[in-house]
């Protein structure tokens, strides 16, 4: 059993699509076994209702979430930070595993055009959970 929970912090410019889909994905499919953040560099006022529909459809609830501002503390609390287009705007530490996926933005798209950045991000999903659980059990 790990000593503590490995942590994710997903980053995109608004914290309304790409990040939220991202987080979604990771909180169904790992449950409890790792910790999820997802933030943005210039937070939207919601979440882009087309990336909820397009997680609704496959069973994934992200519509009470919120966009949150991009922190210090929440990238130094996480062992994984992937970034989303947030360009320069993610504080670098040493110590953490920096990912850049990347997607196209949804925002202002359709839920037909969102489903294909969504299945993107659930194939990349599935293959981090794959890596972090080979790390735990390492």
């Amino acid at each position: 059993m790990p000593a503590s929970l490995a942590s994710v912090l997903f980053v995109c410019v608004h914290n309304a699509g790409r990040s939220q889909m991202a987080a979604g994905f990771l909180s169904d499919r790992a449950g409890d076994r790792i910790e999820v953040r997802s933030a943005g560099s210039l937070p939207a006022d919601q979440i882009n209702p087309a990336a909820v529909e397009a997680m609704a459809e496959l069973g994934i609830d992200i519509a009470g979430q919120a966009p949150k501002i991009l922190t210090t503390e929440a990238v130094q609390a996480s062992d994984y930070v992937i970034t989303m287009g947030c360009g320069d705007a993610c504080p670098i530490f040493p110590g953490k595993k920096y990912l850049n996926w990347e997607l196209e933005d949804p925002d202002g798209k359709s839920v037909e055009a969102v489903r294909p950045i969504r299945d993107e991000i659930r194939t990349r999903i599935e293959s981090l959970i794959a890596e972090i659980d080979a790390t735990q059990e390492a």
